[in-house]
This record gives C-alpha cells, sequence and structure tokens, in this order.
C-alpha cells in the first residue's frame, strides 16, 4: 500500500480506459493542469453526491483550462451508466485492477464498523500542466469539496 502522493512530487504515468473504451494517457494531457478524483464506487449515495458536485461545477473547472477526470474500480460499462444517470460531462476512468489508485496511495485499508477491508479512500489530486502535483486532499469530505477544488485551480491558473 504507496501513501498517497505529496505536492511536488512528480505524478506516476498511466494509461487507463474512459468509458467509452477511449486510452487516456497522463502524458497526452501535458500542457494544462488535471484533476484526478477518486472515488470508491459508481452510483453509491457519496460518490454520486461528490459527482454531480463536479459536475455542476464543471463548466467553472473548464474555464479554468483544467480536465477532469473521475477515477474508480468500476469498468467501462458501470461508468456509462453512472454517467449517463447523472448527466456528468466528464471522463470517468476505469482503473478495474486498482494499479493506478495504489500508485496514487487511494488503494487503502478502510475500517468500517470493525470490518477492514481495501478499497478507494476518497481523494482527489491536481496535477499542474507538467504532471506534478500541486495540491492533494487526501480524506475527502464531500460537501463543499468541489469549491475547494475550484479555488485551488483558480489560484493556479492565474
Amino acid at each position: 500500500m504507496a501513501d498517497f502522493l505529496e505536492p511536488g512530487s512528480k505524478a506516476p504515468a498511466f494509461t487507463l480506459k474512459d468509458q467509452d473504451g477511449n486510452s487516456v494517457k497522463l502524458k497526452d494531457l501535458a500542457g494544462s493542469p488535471v484533476v484526478l478524483y477518486f472515488y470508491p464506487r459508481d452510483d453509491t449515495p457519496g460518490c454520486t453526491k461528490e459527482a454531480c458536485a463536479f459536475r455542476d461545477r464543471y463548466d467553472e473547472m473548464k474555464a479554468t483550462g483544467a480536465q477532469l477526470f473521475g477515477v474508480s474500480p468500476d469498468d467501462e460499462a458501470s461508468h456509462i451508466k453512472f454517467r449517463e444517470k447523472y448527466d456528468l460531462p466528464f471522463p470517468l476512468l476505469a482503473d478495474v485492477g486498482h494499479k493506478i489508485s495504489e500508485k496514487y496511495g487511494a488503494w487503502r485499508e478502510k475500517n468500517m464498523y470493525g470490518k477492514k477491508s481495501m478499497g478507494i479512500q476518497r481523494s482527489t489530486y491536481i496535477l499542474d500542466d507538467d504532471g506534478k502535483v500541486v495540491k492533494v486532499w487526501k480524506r475527502v469530505k464531500v460537501d463543499g469539496h468541489d469549491e475547494k477544488v475550484l479555488e485551488a485551480l483558480t489560484a493556479l491558473t492565474q
């Protein structure tokens, strides 16, 4: 289990499929800031609330020049349903084997009601246009998180 990445570190390279089967490579995103938010599962209450908050702020985030991606261990078919159901305008990346989530430190031991299991710890990274980590939220509380991400993007791009 890797630690969360810290600001100043180089973001691990990745290639993941989006909901439509298109390959998304970190190296191809160079030149603009990237927001990667890791979430546990499609169409669950907290994850839906978070995705819809990002949806509602998407135009503002896009205006900063940033690209936004949701990342979860769900497969492409699940992502298609989730995007369509909630009209999400940004890509969802399928990290089915959770290899990328592990590299970013988002795949962690969780303890719910005394039961330990492995899964995604809700977390968000902002990468600068060179792929360097500039901001990390390690244990995201959904309420107000979209605003914090937008504030950080605005500060980064002004």
